[in-house]
């Protein structure tokens, strides 16, 4: 950013943050930096709002008040939830219902044979039988020491007998962006759907549901303008938030979709790119 861009941003009048997590404040390693750490603090210190924006359901936040040390309500799987990582407490739910999830399902699999689908509950998580895992399902407990659920497995009728926050769909031998753009054919405005990986796996939340409309509610609870919010991310389930807040910040590692969608490019999430636009807005 050049000197004029940095004095633009401190005198911009931000008052929240809303960053993503994976590939945007988390390193590749999933680590953070002691300097990210320093600006989360120095940021709330300040009295600026800074919101977790991320496709993560609330179980897997744990690991990540652990690594920055900060604790604050998120919005959680893509806009679903609103979760106050500090109490451990859902403040708002928008869920599938069952009867569409499976509606989906049905239709994807009619078009994509080999799809396999899993369920992320507010507090939960199931999977049909060949669904193959890539990352860690869930910890065994919570920061309270209380048991999360263990996954359940069953055939998709079976999984999607309760409202789902997110209903995944995978298919690693599809494109991620072909398989999204499919979908969104497919499916039309019967339910919100995005991507942020680099192989086929779909996330799907209710109708109108993305990272937009859940920094929306929690800027509501904070009596914050959207003209008064920086955003940043690195992939396309980011878009509708960086084309929704006043000041939108694409990581450069990040998809070119996201960029796009940006209002300006800054560094990459190894090199600490969140904490480098906290310290300018703090002058």
């Amino acid at each position: 950013m050049t000197a004029a861009e940095t004095a633009e941003l401190s005198g911009a009048g931000i008052r929240l943050v809303a960053t993503d997590l994976d590939g945007t404040l988390l390193r590749s390693d999933d680590t953070v930096s002691d300097r990210t750490r320093a600006a989360l603090r120095a940021a709330a210190e300040a009295g600026l709002v800074v919101a977790f924006v991320t496709g993560r359901p609330p179980r897997w936040l744990d690991d990540v008040i652990d690594e920055t040390g900060h604790v604050g309500v998120a919005v959680g799987a893509n806009g679903a939830v609103l979760y106050d990582m500090a109490d451990q407490t859902l403040l708002s739910v928008h869920a599938l219902p069952p009867e569409l999830m499976r509606e989906i399902g049905d239709e994807l699999r009619a078009e994509f044979p080999d799809v396999t689908f899993a369920v992320e509950y507010a507090n939960g998580f199931a999977a049909e039988p060949g669904y193959v895992h890539d990352w860690r399902v869930n910890p065994r407990l919570d920061r309270q020491g209380r048991p999360i659920p263990a996954p359940r497995t069953g055939a998709l009728a079976d999984i999607t007998g309760e409202p789902g926050i997110k209903l995944l769909a995978k298919e690693r031998a599809e494109k991620p962006d072909r398989f999204l753009a499919a979908a969104t054919e497919l499916l039309g405005t019967r339910a919100s759907i995005t991507h942020s990986s680099s192989f086929g796996l779909l996330e799907i939340a209710s109708a109108g549901v993305t990272k937009a409309t859940g920094l929306a509610e929690l800027a509501t609870r904070h009596g914050v303008r959207r003209e008064d919010i920086l955003a940043v991310g690195d992939m396309p389930n980011d878009i509708p938030m960086l084309e929704w807040a006043g000041h939108s910040f694409a990581v450069a590692n990040g998809h070119a979709s996201a960029r796009a969608a940006a209002r300006t490019t800054v560094g990459r999430n190894d090199d600490d790119a969140v904490a480098d636009l906290i310290e300018r807005i703090l002058g």
